[in-house]
């Protein structure tokens, strides 16, 4: 991550000075000139190194004779050489100094620290802001105070600043940077705080204030002399920096690391749109229990963690291969399994919203089933319970699975809304030798339902489809790729119906021109307007507040 952290303080006497700064320096591409013998890159970096050192060095000198640095806005002598860590993965490089390495980043840095000390200050002056523009960088700060017995208000003050050219990459890493650099806070200041009672039970300063004897002339040698007490006095931590210097390098390394770009060729689908909501509102809720009060235990923390994302995972066809044999591969084996009616019926109850309801002893079969099938709908249409042992209703999931003992209410095996799949081991016939994943050999298939209309009509997509899957010439690979065409061709023709119909408030009679517009009428017409309908639902959020949005700022804008 092209970022830098930096610890600032605000000193008493001379106001905001940077105290320690972390950065990262990543290795140099390989030139021609280096093979040739020109130059060599160790020695380039040890001349990076000691041109930082310089830097500092200089920087503190300067300061000095100048008479505008104490102790306390001092970090590491004169002739500290810093420190420097090295990543093996990457080959970056980790240097840690008091002031940055490069002459250009330390007005950059700066600037941050006297923003972050002065005016870009959050209410109660402890606590993260954000601030910054193109031209000097984009700033994460966190205030903090630290108990010392002699300052004024018996407290000092600090920040952590984080310092990026990446205004969308540091407020995506928000969350993040403020959990770690709260632990990191909390430790200086419990640190401090031991020291400050150990103080104060010697000698109380309260009282020796309140006794002294004011004086206009003696009182500028009290605060000179109190000002100069350095972070490393206040924690009487004898490896303070090399800590720092620790927690920031890691927190550079991982803050780069946990978020990655990613080339998108075209605008992200309506199923990634989906997935990355429900990513969120699982992290949103996490740092929600995080933050409670009396949260939950460790153990049910990770539990629930754990549940949500295999729930977030369970629309990945991957999960099929960890299934155990016997199991359904594909849509073309189940269709083999099954017999063509049947597949059909199933499948146009799956793609008309309808519940369906697998019952069965085996929960790896079932479970393979609903992986096979939940690929014909978006992701935002599947809700699943992949196995349970007591009903839930429709409006909970449209994919089921049910122990063999589960009773199906006699409201839901009587609706039409509701597919019925038992499950069975009873053959009429033994069979033997038989492969592991031979179902047809295995289990029998009941389905019903009280739905009464014909399924052989419509909908488009699956005569489409069941074309496709019985096409033998085309592999299974080949029918995926025909299906996710599909899924997108009838996606786009729900974002038009959406647009026309939710967002612009049409009536019935343009309604249906559209839908003969998109290809929707005719033969399985009513089966196309309920897929439609149905699949309306699972668009993304984000799509639906994008639409909204435009839409009332065209109507807002004048007219030409």
């Amino acid at each position: 991550m092209n970022a830098l952290v930096a610890l600032c303080h605000f000193c008493e006497l001379h106001g905001p000075r940077t105290l320690f700064c972390t950065e990262a320096l990543h290795p140099p591409p390989p030139s021609p000139s280096a093979q040739g013998g020109a130059a060599i890159p160790g020695d380039r970096d040890r001349d990076a190194d000691r041109e930082g050192e310089g830097l500092t060095m200089r920087a503190n000198s300067s300061a000095s004779q100048r008479g505008e640095m104490c102790d306390g806005c001092r970090s590491l002598p004169a002739s500290h050489p810093g420190f420097v860590s090295i990543d093996d993965e990457t080959g970056i490089r980790f240097l840690s100094h008091q002031h940055p390495r490069q002459p250009q980043l330390f007005s950059v840095v700066r600037q941050a620290c006297v923003r972050s000390l002065s005016c870009e200050v959050c209410p109660g002056r402890e606590g993260p802001i954000f601030f910054g523009d193109e031209q000097h960088g984009f700033v994460f700060s966190h205030t903090f105070f630290i108990k010392d017995s002699l300052a004024r208000g018996f407290q000092r003050w600090y920040s952590i600043v984080m310092v990026a050219m990446d205004r969308i990459y540091l407020i995506n890493s928000w969350p993040f940077l403020l959990r770690h650099l709260q632990l990191t806070i909390q430790s200086l200041q419990s640190t401090a705080l031991k020291v400050f009672d150990n103080e104060q039970g010697v000698c109380p300063q309260r009282a020796a204030r309140m006794n002294s004897v004011f004086s206009p002339t003696v009182f500028p040698h009290q605060r000179s002399g109190n000002a100069a007490r350095s972070l490393t006095s206040l924690t009487q931590h004898p490896n303070l920096w090399a800590s720092l210097h620790s927690s920031f390098s890691w927190l550079l390394k991982a803050c780069g690391s946990r978020l990655t770009e990613k080339l998108l060729e075209g605008a992200p689908t309506e199923d990634t749109l989906v997935l990355i909501e429900r990513q969120t509102e699982q992290e949103e809720e996490i740092n929600c229990w995080e933050g409670a009060e009396g949260g939950t235990s460790m153990t049910q923390r990770h539990q629930s963690q754990n549940k949500m994302g295999q729930d977030f995972l369970c629309d990945d066809d991957a999960n099929l291969d960890d299934l155990p044999d016997p199991k359904f591969l594909s849509l073309r084996h189940l269709r083999q399994v099954l017999g063509a009616a049947e597949f059909r019926q199933l499948v146009w109850h799956v793609l008309m919203g309808n519940q369906v309801i697998w019952r069965g002893a085996d929960p790896g079969l079932i479970q393979s089933a609903f992986a096979v099938l939940k690929s014909l709908l978006p992701v935002g249409c599947v809700r699943s319970v992949p196995y349970s042992t007591q009903y839930e209703e429709a409006y909970k999931c449209n994919f089921l699975g049910l122990t063999p003992d589960v009773p199906i209410p006699t409201h839901v095996s009587s609706s039409e809304f509701i597919v019925l799949v038992d499950v069975s081991t009873e053959r009429s016939c033994p069979i033997s030798p038989i492969s592991e994943n031979d179902i047809s050999s295995l289990y029998q298939f009941t389905i019903s339902s009280a739905n009464t209309q014909p399924t052989d009509k419509g909908p488009t997509l699956l005569n489409k489809l069941e074309v496709a899957l019985s096409n033998k010439n085309l592999s299974v690979d080949v029918v995926s790729h025909c299906l996710l065409c599909l899924k997108e061709e009838w996606m786009n023709k729900v974002k038009v119906l959406f647009k026309f119909s939710k967002v612009d408030g049409r009536g019935r009679e343009d309604t249906q021109k559209v839908l003969a517009l998109l290809g929707a009428t005719g033969l399985g017409e009513e089966d196309n307007v309920r897929l439609l309908k149905f699949w309306m639902t699972g668009l993304s959020k984000t799509y639906k507040s994008h639409l909204m949005t435009a839409v009332r700022g065209g109507e807002r804008s004048p007219s030409h």
